[in-house]
């Protein structure tokens, strides 16, 4: 991953979620960003997927917003993303995409877009406590949901 090299790197937050109605299913997805103050938030979806799949969307599609290098801190309530890319990654990677126990890892595609951003960005990844009352990342879960239910409607 890039190194925090000095502080004119530009620090952006950005709060991810994905959701899903059935799993797989229509799910939805959502990232707000913020940059000294200023939010924005972005949200798509599909009509056939999984959970996990919307988490790491959300991340990925908030991380290609950023127009340049930058010092990311990203939150999240998924544990399959976090611990994804801080814990379990480079296992990953001597194994060939592959588990511990020899199985492939799921989503390899959108495992590999994430660590294209990572080589590009500085990220901290966070763990957040899902529906716990954190504002901001209750605003990115009820936007995934509808995304999710727009897509369940939508013909």
């Amino acid at each position: 991953m890039k190194q925090h090299m000095n502080d004119k790197i530009k620090t952006i937050e950005i709060y991810t979620d994905g959701a899903c109605i059935g799993n797989p299913g229509p799910g939805g997805w959502a990232a707000l960003l913020i940059f000294l103050g200023t939010e924005k938030m972005i949200s798509g979806g599909t009509h056939d997927t999984t959970n996990n799949r919307m988490e790491m969307q959300a991340a990925i599609e908030g991380l290609k917003q950023l127009k340049e290098s930058c010092y990311v801190r990203l939150y999240s309530d998924s544990q399959l993303l976090v611990k994804g890319m801080t814990e379990w990654m480079e296992g990953w990677l001597a194994r060939g995409f592959k588990t511990a126990a020899k199985k492939p890892v799921a989503n390899t595609d959108l495992w590999k877009v994430l660590l294209e951003l990572a080589d590009v960005h500085d990220i901290e990844w966070h763990w957040v406590k899902g529906h716990a009352g954190h504002q901001l990342n209750e605003a990115v879960d009820q936007e995934a949901r509808r995304q999710a239910e727009h897509y369940a409607t939508a013909g």
